[in-house]
């Protein structure tokens, strides 16, 4: 078996006193699109964090290409190719999108043109010279996501893509997300939308209390999907 992309051992991370993550373990291979499930407060996003280094207090192995990156600070880790879409988005509001779009650097040749981003994402286009301010959570949701996708970075960490956004959005995020994987995009995505996670994903697993506690495959859904239920409180 090839070495995956991404690769978490013993992850254990902490907030002060508080020990939020307990000895994490997943791999993401090359061109996957992986889920994280659980329910809120699981230790989902601190995984994210954890692997981008954002978290200040962090432990065990994270490795990715087979280099390992613990000990390495966020600004490194990201010119290494990977990149980190917050729930929160943050869209810088005094910037207009065309500016919010640039502000990354890139990072890798291969990033996706800006011709590709406004056809993935035509709202953008037509909002251009729009201040962050005045955009839809939707749009802000696209602006997040267009904004790595220039940068050149292989492997997408998505926190919550679809985080309160209307139906006709969320349908337009998972087709988005579907064309990246065809891409050949590696995708680490948090999500608490339990159906459109089995729309797109490959492979999931669910958190609980800062541990992995299941591992389910997409042939596996229909035949655990009370067992996934019960994890989520569904």
């Amino acid at each position: 078996m090839p070495e995956p992309l991404l690769k978490v051992a013993g992850l254990n991370a902490f907030y002060g006193e508080s020990h939020v993550l307990h000895g994490v373990d997943l791999e993401v291979g090359a061109g996957e699109l992986v889920t994280l499930l659980g329910r809120n407060g699981a230790g989902k996003t601190t995984t994210l964090k954890s692997v981008v280094g954002m978290i200040a207090d962090r432990r065990g192995s994270v490795a990715y290409q087979g280099h390992e990156l613990i000990e390495l600070p966020s600004h490194v880790i990201a010119r290494l190719g990977l990149a980190f879409c917050p729930e929160e988005r943050g869209i810088f509001a005094s910037l207009d999108v065309g500016e919010n779009l640039m502000l990354p650097p890139e990072i890798a040749p291969g990033g996706m043109g800006l011709d590709d981003i406004f056809r993935l994402f035509p709202n953008l286009k037509e909002r251009l010279r729009s201040q962050g301010t005045k955009l839809s959570g939707g749009e802000q949701q696209m602006l997040a996501i267009a904004r790595i996708l220039r940068t050149g970075a292989r492997l997408l960490l998505l926190d919550e893509p679809t985080e309160g956004l209307a139906p006709v959005i969320i349908e337009q995020i998972g087709a988005c997300i579907g064309e990246l994987k065809a891409k050949g995009f590696t995708i680490l995505l948090v999500e608490q939308n339990f159906r459109f996670a089995t729309e797109v994903a490959d492979r999931f697993y669910v958190m609980e209390n800062g541990r992995i506690v299941d591992e389910i495959g997409r042939a596996d859904l229909d035949r655990r999907r009370t067992d996934i239920e019960a994890y989520l409180g569904v």
